[in-house]
């Protein structure tokens, strides 16, 4: 679908969900991409780590697609940029910091000469095609979120990003109220607009009250060693926590890959002039319990992150009875069994745990009810359209953006091609939208048949049959709980199986193996009661 004279905007990832955010917006037979993200592997898919969009739809609109303009670097955002940017073969925009963790994303994955990354560094006004492009900073828990104004023949767009008010923001310095207003005085067609907290009936919250809380946390733990675990990306509490050690006395050291890395791109971006000096690991151990904070990955419960290795053990870093750590952080939902587990194992070791809900140590970087309406205000759209949300969320804005005077809201989600502009704004027409698994090194589609195979294997288990050239026959299973039965079922189901052949001597291939198959399974669903896949090999031809 090529667009004509006419403004159009379609998700691929981010309307339906929260991650995995893809926008698409065609003018004039061309199209702009905003943002390129991930989101992360759950229960429905087992064994995988990262889903992607499907982009197949814009993959065979790659001639008309003239960049992609990236709002900030969490990987909901950017996550799937080195897997798809080579391929889609347009130049990448963003601002210096986002632009270097890109970079070295890029790097890693080998092709950073082959992608250009063009670094948007004074927020001035940039054209790509028939769009006419500026940043709007905007807070988050993010160094550089922005918001993008997007100006097109048919009137402006102001896409958010992700986003929040916050009046103390410790990094960067956000669009005043004063600013916002002017760009809705000089008129906005649309506002797309982050749902994520549109339920919260409360504003989110500021970085400047989380360093009240977090200091207050820290000093009352006196002769206790305290890990405080949050978002690496979150610049600005990473120069809050370096605040706290030097007010508390405290040596600050920081475990996890992601850290490291987010605090060297921070400080070449010029933030984090102020931190203090970061001690290693051993040095750290070896100092009295209260003279360090450590700061540690793996606050939503990875497995392979910092905090989980230390809560078994199995870290440099050591917790001890009486010690305490402070999730500064939300939980991502999904996540919730995750760090229970952790939380539980720390518990257990007799560690205190403190999390938001006891202790005023981490805001959402999202926009609340309160901050919703007060945009609302300032820029004063004529369509609302929720984007970054369930369906419910989305559902919810459109509804509350209504209630507060927006004349129009629109409702979409992921494939909806949606016309904004000339006349009445609305979806007419689909195309093809869903999710792509990275499974191993292969991107797959999720539902392609390994993964539906590999999620019965997880319910069901597995037998294999082995008919040899004389009729012999071999069965085994994986995953049927028949543990001090197994030889019996084993023994049972091969003679099933033998039965089930000499009842068809004569019979074709085709017929030979449906049989041994339901026999086996037969056997298993009534030994078990489970049905698991059955897989057969006729050796005997």
């Amino acid at each position: 679908m090529i667009p004509g004279k006419e403004l159009v905007f379609c998700a691929l990832g981010g309307s339906g969900e929260i991650g995995m955010n893809v926008n698409l917006y065609g003018c004039h037979g061309k199209w702009l991409m905003v943002d390129l993200g991930m989101t992360f592997g759950m229960n429905e898919y087992p064994g995988v780590d990262l889903v992607f969009a499907d982009l197949e739809f814009i993959e065979n609109e790659r001639e008309n697609l003239l960049g992609i303009v990236l709002t900030h670097a969490h990987e909901d955002h950017i996550g799937a940029v080195p897997y798809f940017a080579q391929d889609l073969g347009v130049p990448i925009y963003a601002t210096p910091f986002t632009a270097k963790l890109v970079a070295a994303k890029l790097e890693e994955a080998g092709i950073l000469d082959e992608v250009e990354l063009i670094v948007v560094d004074d927020l001035e006004r940039f054209e790509i095609g028939p769009f006419g492009l500026r940043y709007v900073p905007l807070a988050h828990s993010i160094a550089e979120g922005n918001a993008v104004l997007i100006e097109t023949p048919y009137g402006r767009i102001f896409h958010t990003g992700d986003w929040k008010i916050d009046e103390a923001p410790q990094i960067g310095v956000p669009a005043t109220a004063e600013e916002l207003t002017a760009i809705g005085d000089e008129g906005v067609l649309a506002l797309v607009c982050d749902s994520t907290n549109v339920f919260n009936p409360k504003a989110s919250g500021s970085e400047g009250e989380v360093f009240e809380g977090l200091l207050a946390e820290v000093s009352r733990h006196e002769g206790r060693r305290v890990l405080v675990t949050t978002f690496a990306s979150n610049v600005a509490r990473l120069q809050t926590l370096g605040e706290v050690a030097r007010r508390t006395g405290r040596s600050l050291c920081v475990a996890g890959r992601s850290l490291d890395r987010i605090i060297s791109v921070a400080k070449s971006c010029g933030y984090l002039k102020d931190m203090p000096e970061i001690v290693e690991i051993d040095a750290a151990m070896d100092l009295p319990r209260d003279d360090v904070l450590i700061v540690a990955t793996g606050g939503q419960g990875e497995a392979r992150a910092a905090l989980a290795r230390i809560a078994e053990g199995s870290h440099p870093i050591k917790l001890e009875k009486g010690d305490v750590v402070l999730f500064s952080s939300r939980q991502i939902p999904g996540n919730e069994i995750p760090i229970g587990r952790i939380q539980n194992r720390l518990a257990e070791a007799g560690i205190e745990v403190v999390t938001d809900r006891q202790s005023m140590i981490h805001v959402s970087g999202h926009p609340g009810r309160p901050e919703l309406e007060a945009l609302y205000g300032w820029i004063r759209p004529e369509i609302l359209m929720p984007v970054h949300g369930e369906i419910r969320h989305m559902k919810e804005q459109a509804r509350f953006g209504r209630s507060c005077g927006i004349p129009k809201a629109v409702y979409q989600k992921n494939g909806d091609l949606v016309r904004l502009a000339p006349g009445t704004p609305g979806k007419f027409g689909e195309v093809r939208s869903g999710r792509l698994l990275l499974d191993g090194d292969i991107i797959t589609p999720a539902d392609g048949e390994a993964m539906a195979m590999r999620r019965r294997l997880s319910f069901n288990g597995v037998v294999s049959v082995a008919v040899g050239a004389k009729g012999k026959v071999k069965l085994s299973a994986v995953g049927l709980p028949l543990d001090e039965d197994y030889d019996a079922f084993v023994a049972e189901a091969e003679e099933d199986v033998v039965q089930a052949l000499k009842r068809l001597r004569g019979a074709d291939q085709a017929a030979r193996y449906e049989a041994v198959r339901l026999a086996a399974r037969r056997a298993a669903t009534r030994w078990s009661g489970k049905k698991p896949q059955t897989q057969v090999l006729l050796l005997d031809e």
